[in-house]
């Protein structure tokens, strides 16, 4: 189940607002030019799958997307099991708009907009478009298992720029 949790920046231990109802997400992160639905699809990939397995396997969803959402990069996060530690969590922002649907697992995408974080624990078939120059950090958490398309409408501007704030330390993670 999908779950959005509002923060507001001064009280990251205690979320203002908690839903849970796909209708609620998607109003409440629509109020701030985030778009959140859910994509019906059957696939059947393990997380772990390879690259061109997730590719082969979601090439219909993906030129799909790609057309009604004017993107051009594509580029797969699967991972299943520990990923090396040490690597904290860090907000960034990307020069150009993003999507991303969950294929398998979960992870918690945390978006930082004005004095408010929207930390979305996405899970199979979620789709989230996040417009270009959204603060963001995202947690697979201790045991990672997830497969996440991530689609950009500019492939030189998909790379994350750090913005130097710890504030993603500051908040809940996925297993916390």
């Amino acid at each position: 189940m999908s779950i959005l949790s509002v923060y507001h920046v001064s009280s990251p231990e205690l979320p203002n607002k908690v839903l849970t109802h796909q209708e609620d997400i998607a109003s409440t992160l629509a109020e701030q030019g985030i778009a959140f639905s859910r994509l019906p699809s059957t696939l059947a990939l393990k997380a772990g799958a390879s690259e061109e397995e997730v590719l082969d396997a979601c090439r219909v969803q993906i030129d799909q997307l790609m057309t009604e959402h004017g993107l051009d990069a594509v580029e797969v996060i699967s991972v299943d099991g520990p990923v090396p530690s040490g690597e904290p969590r860090r907000e960034h922002h990307h020069h150009t708009d993003e999507l991303r649907f969950f294929v398998a697992g979960r992870g918690l995408l945390s978006l930082r907009v004005g004095d408010f974080v929207y930390a979305v624990l996405c899970e199979k078939n979620d789709l989230i478009a996040i417009p270009a120059g959204t603060r963001q950090w995202f947690d697979l958490g201790d045991h990672p298992r997830l497969i996440a398309i991530r689609l950009f409408r500019d492939g030189a501007g998909r790379q994350g720029v750090p913005t130097g704030d710890a504030i993603a330390d500051e908040f809940p993670g996925l297993d916390d």
